[in-house]
């Protein structure tokens, strides 16, 4: 019996190993009980090519293994248990991540645990916010000790052949820095707050080396994005925006990209904040003063590549990022956080960019901690069945916006992973439903679904 149509990656987390296999688990019992009244799904008989395959997940190296009862609400409950345990800095399976590449259990060798991970651990963890994440230190310490030195020697003594390579580095690092920075500011912080001082400066220095401008996305994230929650008066909404068409699309990407530093302050005047309208609009501005500078006054190529190509990096994958983030809206119930985001389960949003994949969990509470978002999905799966969520897994939000740019709603459809209702439909009809969630909302429908204020009506 066919259920998923992709073996999950060996590089999952074990969080998501955990949740992959309780939400498999709900697919099997399901087309056991209706196995024997309906024949098979037709994609059981779609001639892809694709193999289809079903797993067993276990735990790497058993970090996360968990007696397993017989009865599924046990189940459930011993794993949502196990991954409350693993954040608890209390519990005696407690763990923190070390690094984005490899899990702190997986590091094997006891020299290098006993003189240096275990040392560094425990001196870490008096320095971070919070117990789990040794991570952001380490990252500091990389930044610290690569970006910040390369980009000062690029400024002292240009190589062409240095610049290139140094870019190439920066986008390497780009989104993990990116969502380190996204737990910053909505923590307010990262370290201790007796490293306050050091918590509010250093995005200063770091921010313009990975293509951000100065509190922009504090700014526009969390005093307008969550606000606004991919509604109409969302600048970066994708609502009024034909999902799967690749010139609405450069449309949604151009508007950011020359015009966020007008937009977002003209919002928050719209929206009678004049003190952030100020702020947002000095910070933007401030950053292409120092631009134009670095590059007119000081070492222009050494800017371009250190500096300017960062930041058009950087916009095009926020950009991108969101759209596949927001790319399917529900029809009926489009002010739904449920139905207006999506949870990825898979290797590059959750294990290097802090469980970004989680982003309907984000948007339910956006001050959740970024290791909370699989043990909370758990807590909440039968709302997410109920309320008809979106989980895919096996890509990524990138690969989410390419897949839609082609219309290859098939691939889109063998990536979900089928919850409540959604079990029900076959192959064709997911990548039907998915297609009808990509549809551009009139302003007549805009009226109706989020109230007149919002629409553009002539």
């Amino acid at each position: 019996m066919v259920n998923l149509y992709f073996q999950p990656d060996a590089q999952l987390t074990a969080q998501d190993r955990l949740v992959l296999n309780i939400l498999q688990k709900d697919y099997e019992r399901y087309q056991s009980k209706h196995s024997q009244s309906q024949p098979e799904a037709s994609e059981d008989s779609d001639d892809s090519g694709v193999k289809h395959t079903r797993f067993e997940s276990t735990s790497p190296e058993g970090n996360c293994s968990i007696a397993q009862p017989s009865h599924p609400a046990q189940v459930e409950e011993q794993t949502i248990q196990r991954l409350k345990d693993l954040n608890n800095p209390k519990s005696s399976v407690f763990e923190p991540t070390v690094f984005v590449s490899v899990d702190y259990p997986d590091i094997k060798n006891p020299l290098v645990r006993k003189w240096l991970i275990d040392p560094y651990v425990r001196w870490a963890r008096a320095i971070v916010r919070v117990d789990t994440d040794v991570v952001m230190l380490t990252h500091l310490l990389l930044y610290f000790s690569t970006s910040i030195p390369s980009a000062v020697y690029m400024f002292y003594n240009f190589h062409w052949w240095h610049g290139p390579l140094h870019l190439i580095m920066q986008v390497y690092y780009m989104g993990s820095y990116t969502l380190m920075m996204h737990q910053h500011i909505h923590m307010r912080g990262i370290l201790n707050k007796k490293f306050a001082a050091i918590d509010l400066s250093f995005p200063y220095i770091t921010d313009p080396l990975m293509g951000h401008t100065w509190n922009s996305y504090y700014f526009h994230h969390v005093k307008h994005h969550h606000v606004e929650g991919n509604g109409p008066d969302d600048l970066s909404s994708t609502v009024r925006y034909q999902r799967d068409d690749v010139w609405n699309f450069l449309h949604y990407v151009g508007r950011f990209y020359f015009f966020v530093w007008f937009d977002l302050p003209r919002y928050f005047f719209r929206k009678r904040k004049p003190e952030l309208a100020f702020k947002a609009g000095a910070c933007e501005i401030a950053n292409y003063v120092f631009l134009y500078t670095m590059f007119n006054h000081v070492n222009a190529p050494a800017t371009f590549f250190a500096l300017l190509m960062p930041l058009a990096v950087m916009r095009l994958g926020l950009m991108i990022g969101n759209w596949g983030q927001h790319a399917f809206v529900d029809e009926l119930k489009p002010d739904s956080d449920f139905r207006s985001s999506i949870t990825v389960i898979d290797v590059p949003s959750n294990r290097y960019c802090y469980n970004d994949g989680y982003h309907t969990s984000h948007h339910l509470n956006p001050l959740r901690h970024w290791r909370d978002h699989p043990v909370a999905f758990l807590v909440q799966k039968k709302q997410y069945s109920d309320e008809d969520a979106l989980v895919f897994y096996n890509i990524d939000y990138l690969m989410i916006t390419f897949s839609l740019l082609a219309k290859n709603y098939m691939h889109l459809a063998r990536c979900l992973v089928p919850i409540g209702d959604q079990m029900k439909l076959s192959l064709e009809e997911r990548a039907e439903m998915l297609r009808r969630k990509t549809r551009r909302f009139t302003e007549e429908e805009i009226a109706e679904k989020w109230g007149k204020q919002y629409a553009r009506l002539k």
